[in-house]
């Protein structure tokens, strides 16, 4: 079975940083998409990026486009989401996503593995 267990998140000010891991528990890691989503609360889960199996292709929901980066390190099974220039808007669940094929989409259905959430609260 495979885990992934998100941190990192917290409350912050509007303008502040956090930087989100996402820690994979699967030898098979380095040949996994990998995506982060996040759902406010009494909406739906929207994709936020995802991160291809070499990790130099990557995908940005228009929204955080220019201030958010995803990464990866293969060697620590872990996906990273800096978010930089935070806004109240930004508040969410984050969930980490790991998908089996190799392109990268932002559709949460084509994931296959979910971590449980982290927590992101930014005041303004």
């Amino acid at each position: 079975q495979v885990q992934l267990v998100e941190s990192g998140g917290g409350l912050v000010q509007a303008g502040g940083s956090l930087k989100l891991s996402c820690a994979v528990s699967d030898r098979t890691f380095r040949s996994y998409t990998l995506g982060w989503f996040r759902q406010a609360p009494g909406k739906e889960r929207e994709f936020v990026s995802a991160i291809s199996v070499s990790g130099r292709n990557f995908n940005y929901s228009d929204s955080v486009k220019g201030r958010f980066t995803i990464s990866r390190d293969n060697a620590k099974n872990t996906v990273y989401l800096q978010m930089n220039s935070l806004k109240p808007e930004d508040t969410a669940v984050y969930f980490c996503a790991a998908r089996i094929l190799s392109r990268v989409v932002t559709d949460a259905t084509e994931y296959d593995y979910w971590g449980q959430g982290t927590q992101v609260t930014v005041s303004s």
